[in-house]
């Protein structure tokens, strides 16, 4: 078989129903290969708008999105998008042409050492310089983006090996593995914390969404009545409409959530990334405890040095803590954050009076009116951003994405196109917001 047939049959098999990106002389072969397929491939404007719908696909689905783009320049434009990806936690398979393999070991036309440069910013990458290794590069590729804590692979396809033929066969895909559930001993450590606070507060982060641990903290937030602010990703963790909800993280429009944290005796973070929010405010020179509940280890931080980790899966995690809360029957008293979140609502529902000017503010009571609860605004990143994150409600998860990662501008109409309104699982409309 042809080794780019084959590739793109282990596209296939992994499920892939689109490969966003620009046609190029040296994927000529991939993308004839594609012609002849049952998958779509989307060109785009620019290489960095395909990275970027890889990505939102990535967020929305849990599926690895796919970008492609010719060598040289063509894998340099990707190099935002995939970037972004990483940082995002978003599964992307990137994949780049490249010269044939008799010129890369001298200075040739258009040709770069991509993988040295893609080396950074992706969890794995590789050339595929034999035919032979395409079925278990393309698995691994899938595997390494899709499996806890998700992000960016890529692959670098040279034209001579493209168009060259081998006899092997796609691998399956199977079952993704699942993280180990909690241990018990740190389970009841973190019990006796709640146990011994007064002023617990939970911190959900992107991994609170995207882990699909959601209905899970909904259940333990509901059982104990602990209140939750929300990271800018991690929005829709729980309903603003829950009476345990204090919106988002703040950096300027309220002043609630610091409030909040700063009267907190207990911090338990789920799904928190520090490179979605710098962890400075979250103890804010006191003793404050802080449980670290997630996929993996904390990163070494001075200003978020946790006195508990439970590393392990999100969902099972907080299903056995609601478990050991129920059997104790231990609960907490809302009215100690109830004022502050009455202040952040009023804040955020005020409807414009007709004096005011249309700016971001001032629209997002409007567009909450006009959306349904499941549809999905996608933001950009500018200073709207903030607004977005702290004024507009969100009531599911992956309903209102954020980049906020790498934080690059230009994700929101790319994020926002067709056929990607066609893939979330949840939504029948998005709207992508940019810079004003």
């Amino acid at each position: 078989m042809n080794a780019s047939d084959q590739l793109v049959r282990c596209l296939e098999g992994e499920g892939v129903e689109y490969v966003f990106g620009v046609p190029g002389e040296e994927t000529e072969d991939l993308l004839f290969s594609l012609r002849d397929s049952d998958i779509t491939f989307v060109p785009v404007r620019h290489e960095q708008g395909a990275a970027f719908m890889a990505n939102v696909h990535g967020r929305l689905t849990g599926e690895a999105g796919v970008c492609l783009g010719t060598l040289g320049p063509g894998a340099t434009n990707l190099v935002t998008g995939v970037a972004d990806a990483n940082l995002d936690k978003s599964p992307l398979v990137a994949i780049t042409g490249q010269g044939g393999l008799e010129r890369l070991h001298k200075e040739s036309h258009q040709a770069l050492d991509i993988v040295g440069m893609f080396e950074p910013i992706t969890k794995w990458n590789a050339q595929l310089n034999d035919p032979d290794i395409i079925s278990e590069s393309i698995r691994k590729a899938f595997k390494v983006a899709e499996n806890e804590k998700p992000g960016a692979t890529h692959l670098e396809f040279p034209e001579d090996v493209a168009g060259s033929e081998t006899d092997t066969t796609p691998m399956d895909p199977r079952e993704r593995f699942r993280l180990a559930s909690p241990n018990s001993r740190l389970l009841q450590r973190v019990q006796a914390f709640l146990e011994e606070a007064h002023r617990p507060l939970i911190i959900a982060g992107n991994g609170a969404v995207r882990t699909d641990a959601t209905v899970r903290l909904r259940e333990f937030v509901e059982k104990t009545d602990i209140p939750v602010a929300s990271t800018y990703m991690g929005k829709g963790a729980i309903s603003d409409r829950s009476p345990q909800s204090l919106l988002t993280l703040d950096s300027g429009d309220h002043q609630e959530a610091s409030d909040a944290i700063e009267m907190a005796d207990l911090i338990l973070t789920v799904g928190y990334d520090i490179a979605e929010h710098d962890p400075a405010g979250l103890n804010k020179g006191t003793d404050t405890i802080i449980v670290h509940i997630d996929s993996e280890p904390a990163e070494v931080y001075e200003a978020y040095n946790p006195h508990l980790e439970l590393v392990c899966d999100l969902s099972t995690a907080l299903a056995k803590l609601t478990k050991r809360m129920d059997e104790s029957e231990t609960g907490f008293d809302e009215s100690w954050y109830g004022d502050l979140r009455d202040h952040i609502l009023a804040d955020v529902t005020a409807n414009p009076s007709g004096d005011d000017p249309f700016t971001v503010r001032t629209v997002l009571p409007v567009l909450r009116d006009v959306m349904d609860p499941e549809d999905v605004l996608i933001s950009d990143v500018g200073n709207h951003k903030m607004h977005i994150a702290q004024n507009f409600l969100t009531y599911e998860p992956n309903t209102c994405l954020i980049s906020n990662g790498l934080a690059s501008m230009g994700i929101s109409v790319p994020g926002g196109s067709p056929p990607i309104s066609g893939l979330t699982r949840r939504s029948s409309r998005l709207l992508a917001t940019a810079d004003s």
